[in-house]
């Protein structure tokens, strides 16, 4: 193989780049741009790593770039297969072929520890909030609470406002941004942040503002269709024996109306679609906005739990 030079390879960046335009990315154009196609910290910011690594990189000063990060170049720089192959080649990297990311396995006693809480919504997430499982209530009390679903994609793209009261969309951006600083080579969280800061606005600021914070439990409030408003706590707990998983628990206040609303939630998690609105009476109440985004199968409360 050819002695990769970083100079090429900077090259090559700087040409792809400058060869791309706000709009191929989802970024807004602006009325005045003093440079060529999208700027490296444009480029940067989709691809997760910082400002200063990039351009060091255009300047030909960094000779060891991992696979990581040229996985993540060539996804923010919107490389087919022949250009991201060429871009490993300069340095000095063969192209991985490609494979399908295999889902985390959750275990059978995971899932049976959660199913057997049935007055306890619980779900078992990834550190990156994607859901692996979820026992029938957390099923009922949220129709995003189903595996497959990642949790700070719908925070961001499956609605235009924040997400329930509080808005816990800042500690979602917090936790990712903490996970980039422990291991900024982790492709899913790249990618995950690269196809953010492209769609959301919201996001982008967020991640712009470096917030870094854990945040294990908290307090929202869940407007459902069937049972009205519900004030839960929530805590993320850690599972030893499933490393990058977490057991996420929802519970009300003893006594509480919430608790009776749960109460009425796991009665009716067996007895067909716990999300369909309830039938009106002769005054039906007004639609509040969160009201409505629920009835349209959008609206839930991500929760936050890192390791």
């Amino acid at each position: 193989m050819v002695r990769p030079d970083p100079k090429v390879l900077g090259a090559y960046l700087r040409a792809r780049r400058e060869r791309l335009r706000p709009a191929d990315v989802g970024l807004p154009e602006t009325a005045r741009r003093r440079v060529p196609g999208l700027r490296r910290e444009e480029i940067a910011m989709l691809a997760g790593i910082s400002a200063d690594y990039y351009l060091g990189l255009e300047q030909g000063r960094d000779r060891r770039p991992s696979a990581e990060v040229l996985a993540a170049l060539a996804r923010a720089l919107r490389l087919d297969d022949a250009a991201t192959r060429h871009l490993f080649a300069l340095a000095g990297l063969s192209w991985p072929s490609r494979r399908p990311a295999r889902r985390p396995q959750v275990s059978p006693g995971l899932r049976q520890l959660i199913d057997s809480w049935p007055m306890t919504p619980a779900f078992v997430q990834t550190h990156l909030f994607e859901i692996l499982a979820v026992n029938p209530l957390a099923r009922a009390l949220s129709p995003l609470h189903v595996p497959g679903t990642n949790l700070v994609r719908a925070a961001f793209l499956d609605n235009d406002g924040p997400m329930g009261e509080p808005d816990l969309r800042p500690d979602l951006v917090a936790c990712l941004r903490g996970l980039a600083g422990a291991d900024v080579d982790d492709p899913e969280l790249t990618e995950l942040v690269g196809e953010l800061s492209a769609r959301s606005e919201p996001f982008r600021r967020m991640w712009a503002e470096h917030e870094v914070r854990g945040r294990t439990n908290g307090r929202m409030t869940i407007a459902h269709p069937r049972v009205g408003v519900l004030v839960l706590d929530f805590e993320g707990l850690i599972a030893p024996s499933a490393p990058g998983q977490q057991i996420v628990v929802y519970s009300a206040r003893p006594g509480s109306p919430s608790e009776e609303a749960l109460r009425r939630l796991a009665g009716l998690a067996g007895a067909g679609d716990p999300h369909r609105p309830a039938r009106p009476g002769p005054h039906p109440p007004a639609r509040t906005a969160t009201a409505s985004r629920y009835a349209d199968g959008i609206f839930t409360v991500p929760s936050v739990a890192t390791s």
